[in-house]
């Protein structure tokens, strides 16, 4: 069990010398672009709620 656990963390180590991370300005880069998509998401659903709404009120009232 415990020659597993050493074997899992060394070649934990190995693989995450092996990772390339990305650089400061990639990562504002990304963080830019995820948030401006989960905006552009937020938005979309939100006409298309309202849109629901007023139609479903159109119909019941």
């Amino acid at each position: 069990m415990s020659n597993k656990i050493s074997t899992y963390f060394r070649e934990t180590q190995t693989e995450m010398k092996r990772v390339t991370w990305p650089s400061r300005a990639e990562t504002m880069r990304f963080t830019a672009l995820v948030v401006s998509v989960s905006v552009g998401v937020a938005l979309f659903l939100g006409a298309l709620d309202f849109g629901f709404v007023r139609l479903l009120e159109v119909f019941i009232f």
